[in-house]
């Protein structure tokens, strides 16, 4: 069923549009400055973005919601020779969602200090013109294609993780990354919380720990780079906290050669999970399940030379679910991945994932002017296996009985520098005709076909 938004959220888009464009473009800029061979420099920014979401798809929660976020970072870094001090705060907060509403620790996470460390970078480190960077501390994270490790922008919140980590980087590009930390756990993650925007430091888990390694080549064969990874994600319960105890080893590999003017381009990414993990958080859950799950992205596009520059791609992904053998379990876990390059905005939208889908996809995108480019998408949604919940929905049919066709999205964007390199305007929207599965299942909402629309102002100071 396809009906318009209820007048009801278009006031609110409207409100917080207009609370976005009364930010100011222009602020304090970001600076470097010498005293006594101690080099300072300090960044910001700034964004706020009114999101309107009718025809949800997810159970049980508001079927039409307006969220109002704005989220602000500073980040600072001291540095004495190879020794560097740092630090980064974010503020993440929201405002008008509805009762029921979907808003988590992922959009709203208040004055959080989600970096503090201290780093050692040596220069010609086992190479000439090579850097190796030892860092100790609270710290982000980013991976290769950032599928399950990343630092994702298009969430307010950002992933932080307490532990050493290692950076080795040549001078032509290739990179080593080896890391060991618990995870830091959003606060609070409580419902009042969240809508009050309360303050409460987050809080570095014992019962998880996470690890691993990547190692990329920048001209494996030519121009295409070649990665492998192997990460190891270790939990258990504790009284304040149940999990699904999850002990999973991922190990995969990328391959991409990098889109340029006039040229073919493509990237195939695969990865294998193993390990055991329990079906629930259930505290009488206590049953282990071997895992064999795994996900694979396949992409091929062209660019076009000249004009506004157009790539047109076509792409594939896969991820395993769960299926009926009663003994193991098949979901693929996506670990601290991004999702938003591959399957479009999150927050209150998001309904694709890297878990039970079978999605081939095309993409248009283009560049009119050095201020102005634009994107556009196409997705078919299958369930890879029709007995457990779909993508990042929470819709399932145990029995299987409500077929494996999801639908279909159709995704836009567009986005301008108002101001170059310092303020930028995006809108964007998605569309998702539900098929059959997202209609039929027993616990699918009965609210027709799921539009979003988001508008952004980010500043950079």
């Amino acid at each position: 069923m396809i009906s318009t938004f209820p007048s009801p959220l278009l006031r609110g888009a409207l409100m917080g549009f207009c609370a976005m464009t009364a930010l100011p473009a222009f602020g304090q800029t970001a600076g470097e400055k010498k005293d006594g061979g101690v080099q300072l420099s300090i960044d910001a920014t700034a964004r706020a973005r009114v999101e309107v979401i009718g025809g949800q798809f997810r159970p049980n929660v508001a079927p039409d919601d307006v969220f109002v976020s704005f989220r602000t970072t500073v980040a600072a870094k001291a540095e004495l020779g190879p020794v560097a001090v740092g630090g980064e705060v974010v503020d993440a907060r929201g405002y008008g969602q509805r009762d029921r509403s979907s808003v988590r620790t992922g959009e709203v996470n208040a004055l959080e200090p989600i970096q503090a460390y201290v780093a050692y970078r040596a220069s010609d480190a086992f190479a000439k013109g090579a850097t190796a960077t030892v860092t100790a501390g609270r710290w982000s994270l980013d991976i290769g294609s950032s599928r399950l490790v990343g630092r994702t922008d298009f969430p307010n919140t950002v992933q932080s993780y307490l532990g050493g980590l290692v950076d080795w980087r040549s001078k032509g590009k290739d990179r080593i990354v080896a890391f060991w930390a618990k995870l830091f756990s959003a606060l609070p993650d409580d419902v009042a919380g969240i809508e009050d925007n309360a303050i409460e430091l987050d809080r570095a888990g014992g019962n998880m720990t996470f690890f691993g390694a990547s190692a990329m080549l920048a001209k494996a064969f030519g121009n295409v780079s070649a990665e492998v990874y192997g990460y190891r994600l270790a939990e258990d319960d504790r009284t304040t906290r149940l999990t699904r105890n999850r002990h999973l080893v991922t190990a995969g590999m990328r391959l991409r050669r990098a889109p340029a003017k006039g040229q073919f381009d493509f990237e195939g990414e695969g990865a294998w999970q193993s390990g055991t993990t329990r079906a629930t958080t259930a505290a009488s859950d206590v049953r282990d399940l071997d895992v064999r799950a795994g996900f694979a992205h396949v992409e091929a596009g062209w660019t076009v030379a000249k004009g506004w520059t157009p790539r047109v791609s076509a792409m594939f992904d896969y991820a395993s679910g769960d299926g009926r053998d009663a003994g193991t379990w098949g979901r693929f876990d996506t670990l601290f991945g991004a999702r938003r390059a591959d399957f479009g905005p999150v927050a209150l939208y998001g309904p694709v994932g890297r878990a039970n889908l079978i999605s081939p996809g095309l993409r248009l995108e283009a560049k009119p002017s050095k201020r102005v480019d634009f994107m556009t998408s196409l997705r078919g949604l299958w369930l890879a296996q029709a007995t457990d919940s779909f993508a990042s929905t929470g819709v399932r049919d145990r029995n299987g009985a409500s077929g494996r066709y999801a639908g279909m999205q159709i995704e836009a964007r567009a986005r301008r520098w108002l101001v170059p390199e310092r303020l930028r305007l995006e809108v964007g929207g998605a569309y998702l005709a539900k098929g059959r599965f997202l209609e039929d299942a027993p616990n699918a909402p009965a609210t027709g076909d799921t539009r979003y629309i988001h508008m952004d102002l980010a500043a950079s100071f």
